[in-house]
């Protein structure tokens, strides 16, 4: 069933995936009062403002030593405060830039539409859904060790810590889809169409997730994470769906199981279970948590091919009604 139904989504898919190449707004259409830089500068751009934005912050963290010098959290309080300013940073940069260069209204990045609410908390679930269906399949093929159920909740503490996390993690998230799938990809969009805007968009972000001996499962998992954030956006013609979900992966990621988030250890009992990895790597993910696992990387690449057909799937309707 799971075969014919990827098969039907491809074939659904391939004949109308020309579409995307003749899309050039995403979101709202309307006109930039100020100059949009060109698509083979926007992705250095977006790198530039991300550093300028964060490096201020990351210094002083480091500096007060809430992070290492190779900028992990040394405490939850740590993790929480570089989630918030650092990404605060780079979110401000980037609005300004929007304001004062280009001069685009927040709708022309996805930042608009009615019940904004209802769509994060519709994408919060999804991306928790997510998380656990990859840490759930990594179970079920023998890769973790179950230590104990939900020990966060012995200490009160604990649960505010991990509330604080949803908070965090929130913004972290927000700002991320704010400044790649909100203002990135409509930028670079604009200036050719979708197709060049969601490679433009996700390369830059799968190199500010890079470390040192990443394994390039790892890598290409970051790379399909960024295009089916992009998928989300595009389909719903919004970031705030996206922005949810972004949240609702990384927060259940790294609190509900006791494993890693993006290589982060939130230093927080687990919420759901303690798991304890075994096995290969590549079931595993390791270091990197479930992200580095085959099963996120599956996930990933259903997701962007399920997302992208029921969206050419609408517009032909839309077209021939």
């Amino acid at each position: 069933m799971c075969q014919n139904f990827l098969a039907q989504s491809f074939y659904t898919l391939r004949p109308h995936a020309f579409t995307l190449l003749q899309m050039n707004t995403i979101y709202s259409n309307q006109a930039a009062k100020g100059w949009l830089p060109w698509p083979i500068l926007s992705p250095f751009l977006a790198l530039l403002l991300v550093v300028i934005g964060s490096m201020p912050f990351d210094i002083w963290l480091e500096f007060m030593h809430f992070t290492d010098s190779k900028g992990e959290p040394t405490s939850t309080l740590g993790l929480c405060l570089l989630l918030l300013l650092p990404f605060a940073g780079m979110g401000g940069a980037v609005f300004l830039w929007l304001l004062i260069v280009e001069r685009r209204t927040l709708a022309t990045i996805g930042f608009s539409g009615d019940r904004a609410i209802h769509r994060f908390a519709a994408g919060l679930m999804l991306g928790i859904l997510m998380m656990g269906g990859v840490v759930g399949l990594i179970a079920a093929f023998g890769g973790y060790h179950l230590v104990s159920l939900a020990p966060a909740f012995s200490d009160i503490r604990s649960l505010g810590w991990i509330f604080a996390l949803l908070v965090c993690f929130a913004l972290q998230a927000s700002v991320e889809e704010f400044i790649f799938r909100g203002w990135l990809l409509s930028t670079v969009a604009r200036r050719s169409n979708v197709i060049v805007g969601i490679i433009a968009t996700s390369i830059p972000f799968t190199l500010l997730h890079f470390s040192r001996g990443q394994p390039i499962l790892s890598i290409v998992f970051t790379f399909a994470f960024s295009v089916f954030a992009c998928a989300l956006a595009i389909k719903s013609k919004s970031i705030i769906g996206a922005m949810g979900w972004h949240t609702g992966w990384n927060w259940f990621g790294g609190t509900a199981f006791d494993v890693p988030i993006t290589g982060f250890d939130t230093k927080v009992p687990a919420l759901v279970a303690e798991l304890q990895p075994k096995g290969p790597i590549f079931l595993t993910g390791g270091a990197e948590g479930p992200e580095g696992s085959i099963f996120a990387l599956v996930l990933m690449l259903v997701g962007i091919l399920v997302a992208f057909s029921k969206m050419l799937t609408h517009k032909r309707k839309v077209a021939e009604d």
